[in-house]
Order: C-alpha cells, then structure tokens, then sequence
C-alpha cells in the first residue's frame, strides 16, 4: 500500500505528541482501571447548572447527576423517568402525576413533588416549550409528597413531549432549595438524585471532574432505550479530563490513557480508522446544524441590512471544507429547520449562492450605515470546528472591508461571556459560533435556536413579532400536514429578518477505545451509565 505524504504526516504528528501527554496521564497508562472510564469531552466544564446554560457540556454532567420526569426513547417518544403514573382530567386540563418509589438526593432525603414543582418553575423561564407551559398553566402545585399537578386554562397535547425534551436546558429535577433560585442565578451544588454523584473532593478546575456511581440509585425495571429506561451504572467512576489540544488528547486515546474522545480532529480521522484499538462511531445520526448567531442588540447587526449582508457573504463550502473536508461528514443546510426533518423546507432561500456573494454582502453593509467599528468574533480555541469558522467567518469579513477582530478563549469562557448583552468595549460581543443538532430543529417549542422574542430570547437575541406570532400557533396545530405549512411560512419571514445564519451541516464521529462498550447513539446528550469496559 502507498502512504501519501499527508498521512505520512498525519502519523507522525499524532505519534509525537504522546511525548506532550500530561505527566499525570502518563503515570495512570501504568495501571489501567477497568472500573473507571476517562473521557475527553468538547469543551471544558465551566457552568454547572443545566438550567442557566444551554451548553452540551453541561446538559451532560445534568443528565450525570439529575434525573427527568419523563425521557425520550430511540424513537424520540416520550417515557416515564422519575414519573410512576399519571392520569388526565376529562377536559384534557389537568395532568396529575405520582413519582415512583426509591428517589433519593444524594444528601439522603428524598425527592418530593415539592422539588419537582419548583423545578418545572424554574426550568419554564428559561425553555421554550416551558415557557408555554407556564403560560398556558392556572397553576403547577404539590398535592402531597409523592404527587403533583400542572392545571392548564386549555388543552395541550404536546405537553409530555415537552416536559421530554432533550433539547437544552432539559427539565432537570433538582432539589426545592435549589431550583427555588432564579433560572438567571446559578445554582452552585452538585446534589442530584441521578445515577452519578459529583465528587466535590476531586474536581479540579480546568484539568478533570470526577463523577462516582450512585450506589444507593434504583434504576426503573424497564431495558434501557435510548435515554429512557433503566439507567444501569456498570462502572464505578467516570472522570472528564480536560486536554485543550486535540492531538495530545488523540494520543492519549491511542495509549489507553484515556477511553473516549469526542470531537477528534477531522483531518486525523484516518489515524483512528487505521489504529485496531480505535473506533470511529456516529451517536448524532442526524448531525448537527452549525449557527452563526448575531447580537441583535449592538451595532451594526441592529440593522437588519447588516444581518442581510452577513446572510449573502457566507460560503458554506469553504466553511464546509475546514470543518467537514470529507462529503460524507458535511453538506449545506438553507432550512431553519435542519436538512432531515419533517419541517425542513426550501421557502425564501434565493440568497444561497455557491461561493456567497462578497460584493451583495459589501454593498449591505454600506446600506446599514456601517463605518468602520470593531465586530468582534467570539473564538473558542478548543473546539476545532468553531475555531476554524470562525477564522474563516474573520477573512471574509476583512476581505470586503469590515473591521473583524477575534477574541480568542476557551469554550467555557465563549459561554460565560456570550451572556453579555452589552456592548464590545465593556465586554460585549457581536458573533459567535456554535451548533444545534438537526432533530431538535423540527420543534420550535424546544430548541431556543428558533425563537425570536427579542431579550427574551437564546444568546443574540433576536427579534421579529411576525415570526413569533406563527410560533405560537405551533402548539394549535394538529397535523403534520398543518405544521409543515406553518414551518414554511415561519421560515420565509426568518430569513427575511435574519434571525441566525447557518453555516453547513456535519455529523461528527467520536473516538473510542474498542474496549469501551455500551455507548448510547443518541443526539444532544452522552449519557454514561451504560458504559462498560471489556
């Protein structure tokens, strides 16, 4: 077999970084723990609360510790979690619900309706579909310790796929005093009733967190499906390492330091798929949609002339070719709506040109008033495929005149700071990148990416009355025929006020170590309880 100066390349620069491996890594590769699982995640842990951020990161460690009322199975049909039984009124108006036997916090007390109605409360200031739940409902109130009720002023049949939704932030359950705090006030303990524990003891910021089975949780009877079901912990230990460079992290998968790599460089690929103790493996079957998003409140994309340029200057194949150079990993997406779901569509998408189309995006700008000010672009540098775009996002901008600036930082500072409404010079920002997956694009009760209530709105805040207007006939419609009808003139009025830009869609492989088994192939959340190693 020939090898190609490039890989040649590829496999030298892979096998010398083991020499970069922390010390602290190097020294565990003597004695391997079949107990204990360490995985490299995307991103490093920053925000605990899964209700404060919608980071995957930390919709992770909340799918760790907390448990849900209700979870999605394979099929995405909602399934009873924490939830034994429950019964509907006559009217359809209220839904009374009994928790199941054996919930625990890990402090020992047990869970109660009382932490179940504040937690809903709290998770519906913040959610989509929950926020419309909160509107719809007369009253969410504790019956006694096992049973509650959400009593709504009308019907609303979607109301378990919501309460099921993995789309962050997922209705976590969490303890009385703690989702009592505001959903914009952080909670800062790690108590949970889920299958996992925080170990307090052995977090240490910026290098690993330790995760520790939950001996005392009592997993539901049924087989595991999807992320419903028994939730069976086959390890002792799970630990996240955090390693900021992908090729030392890929090293260290190749050495057995660590079981599980997600989001491996992409021009590395071929070294996992040539290395008989790796796997390549999709647990994102639909792919994720990549975003642009635009701070709705700052100069110059208050002005929807300058979103409209933005939208023209984009060449998602340029784009594609740094985060996805492989096809079969990445494609153009035009639709709010994603490239595979039922809602996806083609209304209003004249402006997607091979290439984009600079001197429509020059113009554009001009017509907005644009003179010159700083548009800075949040750069998180341990996340290769957001830091790719967004340099390739910066050169174009440059190329036809725009004063774009990177601010280069982790993952977990590109979320803390996304927050800030205000302008550049007090921290502020104008663009940063990220993704949504595909699935939850269908729903515009679920994700925050399709919402457009201004500062009420996910990070960008982005505002259009129309559009928000035909949001909210989503939950009245009864047919998909109704719904996709509804999809296409919500998109049309989208890409007129330019709510994001979509970049390209990609799926992206994790890495894994052979020996680690029980990986559960769904979007959105990585769940560790069924993980084993052999």
């Amino acid at each position: 077999m020939e090898i190609s100066r490039r890989d040649l390349f590829k496999v030298s620069m892979a096998a010398a970084t083991a020499l970069t491996i922390p010390s602290i890594l190097r020294a565990q590769a003597a004695g391997v723990d079949p107990r204990t699982i360490r995985m490299v995640k995307t991103g490093d842990l920053q925000v605990f609360d899964p209700i404060f951020t919608t980071a995957n990161i930390t919709a992770d460690h909340g799918a760790a510790i907390y448990d849900t009322l209700f979870s999605v199975d394979s099929k995405f049909e909602p399934r009873p979690q924490m939830v034994e039984k429950w019964t509907v009124s006559e009217d359809q108006k209220t839904y009374t619900f009994v928790l199941r036997d054996g919930l625990a916090w890990h402090d020992g007390s047990p869970v109660t309706a009382a932490d179940c109605v504040a937690s809903i409360r709290r998770w519906g200031q913040v959610h989509p579909g929950g926020r419309l739940i909160m509107e719809l409902a007369n009253d969410v109130s504790r019956v006694d310790a096992k049973t509650f009720t959400i009593a709504l002023k009308e019907p609303l049949g979607l109301l378990m796929d919501i309460l099921a939704d993995l789309t962050p932030p997922c209705l976590f359950i969490m303890r009385e005093k703690d989702a009592s705090r505001p959903a914009t006030e952080q909670v800062t303990t790690n108590i949970g009733s889920g299958p996992f524990k925080f170990n307090e003891a052995l977090a240490k910021p910026g290098a690993s967190f330790t995760y520790d089975r939950n001996e005392k949780y009592v997993p539901r009877n049924e087989i595991a499906d999807g992320l419903a079901g028994g939730k069976v912990v086959k390890v002792d230990r799970v630990i996240w390492e955090n390693i900021a460079d992908q090729q030392t992290s890929l090293s260290a998968l190749q050495t057995g330091e660590i079981d599980f790599l997600q989001g491996p460089p992409v021009d590395l690929y071929s070294v996992v798929e040539n290395d008989a103790n790796l796997e390549l493996e999709v647990l994102n079957k639909g792919g994720d949609d990549i975003c642009l998003r635009m701070n709705f409140l700052q100069k110059p994309f208050d002005n929807v002339k300058a979103r409209q340029a933005l939208l023209h200057l984009i060449d998602q194949e340029a784009l594609l070719q740094a985060m996805a150079p492989d096809p079969k990993f990445g494609r153009p997406v035009t639709s709010i709506f994603g490239n595979n779901t039922p809602m996806t569509n083609d209304e209003n998408t004249g402006w997607f040109k091979k290439g984009g189309n600079p001197e429509k995006a020059k113009q554009l700008f001009s017509e907005a008033g644009y003179a010159g000010e700083k548009i800075v672009i949040l750069q998180p540098t341990n996340v290769a495929k957001f830091n790719d775009a967004s340099q390739i996002v910066a050169s174009a901008l440059r190329k036809i005149g725009i004063n774009a600036v990177l601010a280069p930082s982790d993952w977990g500072g590109l979320v803390a700071r996304r927050a800030n409404k205000g302008p550049v010079e007090n921290g502020g920002w104008n663009i940063f990148i990220t993704d949504e997956i595909d699935y939850s694009l269908a729903n515009p009760l679920g994700t925050p990416f399709l919402v457009a209530s201004g500062k009420k709105a996910w990070y960008g805040w982005p505002k259009s009355d129309e559009y928000e207007a035909l949001r909210a006939n989503w939950a009245k419609v009864n047919t998909l025929e109704e719904r996709k009808a509804l999809a296409r003139k919500m998109q049309r009025v989208w890409w007129d006020f330019v709510g994001d830009i979509r970049l390209g869609q990609i799926v992206s492989p994790v890495a894994r170590r052979k020996a680690l088994t029980g990986v559960i192939c769904m979007p959105q959340i990585i769940p560790m309880w069924s993980m084993l190693k052999i």
